[in-house]
């Protein structure tokens, strides 16, 4: 096969040089010193008779080419890697695999901890990234640089497989010492009293419940807003604060926390959490069986909450 004398070696520079449009970042990225990065793209420049990357202002830009190229290349190397892990099986038990997954951190405290013990128990030298719901999540799983993605239904890619993983309700948290709130809001009570909400990354993006609340026509009073769904339960206690927070963090918070768990005046829709892979990783026996454990796990969190929160109960009285 005649490649016209391109070392295949250099595409992976060039993907990591197409993504980060910086020979500084690429060299960090790829751990390449700046002087070998700077070499490598000066034989990309001369194979492709191309600058691929110019300097405009302060900064570097693709060419035209170059954006021409994003693609092409990451699909390229994403096969490639998918041929390499094309392995007849995988032994869980002796495994070393690295696996990088993005979620929130809500995902992170109902589900990871059921997770975290069947590895310890079934496969003790795999290891996971866990990473935070990025702005870019989608970017990042096209790109192929995270095995999993687990998010909403509504904020996956449609170019890349996917299956349910589990589904959540909705509830409204008080501080158990608030008395102006009685156990069942009305919706004009909801809507007049203070709300906690939460917002992702720089941009605030609005999270699910705030997207149904506002598609029905109702806005609350966000008088608190927090980047991180772990903080919400925290931060109604000691106020008159409402926050809606999914029904698994809500149970799970409420076995430590001084809260109060009330149905949402409205019934809004449920929360369906799903898991995404890169299609090229969809042979790839080690993300089939991450997949299966997530899976389980998913299941007996669920269990476990609800049996869990229902003893607090019983205790209580």
């Amino acid at each position: 096969m005649d490649f016209k004398g391109l070392d295949l070696n250099l595409l992976y520079v060039l993907d990591a040089l197409l993504q980060e449009k910086s020979v500084t970042r690429t060299g960090e990225r790829i751990h390449l010193s700046q002087s070998a990065t700077s070499g490598a793209l000066a034989r990309l420049r001369e194979f492709f008779d191309d600058e691929l990357l110019v300097q405009i202002a302060h900064k570097l830009v693709l060419t035209p080419l170059a954006e021409e190229l994003v693609e092409p290349v990451r699909d390229l190397l994403m096969r490639a890697e998918a041929i390499a892990r094309k392995l007849p099986a995988f032994n869980p038990a002796a495994s070393t695999r690295r696996f990088r997954l993005i979620m929130s951190d809500y995902v992170t405290s109902v589900l990871m901890p059921e997770v975290l013990e069947m590895i310890e128990r079934t496969a003790p030298g795999v290891t996971l990234d866990l990473l935070s719901n990025a702005e870019n999540a989608v970017e990042v799983i096209e790109r192929g640089e995270v095995d999993l993605l687990i998010m909403p239904k509504q904020y996956l890619s449609p170019n890349h497989p996917s299956e349910d993983l589990f589904d959540d309700g909705y509830v409204c948290v008080v501080w158990s010492n608030n008395k102006s709130i009685e156990d069942n809001l009305s919706l004009d009570q909801f809507l007049a009293i203070g709300h906690v909400g939460v917002r992702l990354g720089t941009r605030q993006m609005p999270v699910f419940d705030e997207w149904v609340f506002e598609r029905l026509g109702h806005k609350r009073r966000l008088e608190i807003v927090t980047m991180t769904f772990n903080t919400v339960p925290q931060l109604v206690i000691g106020t008159t604060r409402i926050a809606t927070i999914p029904e698994r963090l809500a149970r799970r918070y409420a076995q430590h926390l001084p809260l109060r768990i009330l149905p949402t005046p409205l019934e809004l829709p449920r929360l369906a959490e799903m898991t995404q892979w890169h299609r090229f990783r969809q042979v790839d026996p080690a993300v089939t069986w991450f997949r299966g454990l997530l899976r389980t796990a998913a299941e007996l969190s669920g269990h476990r909450i609800l049996r869990s929160t229902e003893a607090v109960s019983a205790d209580a009285t």
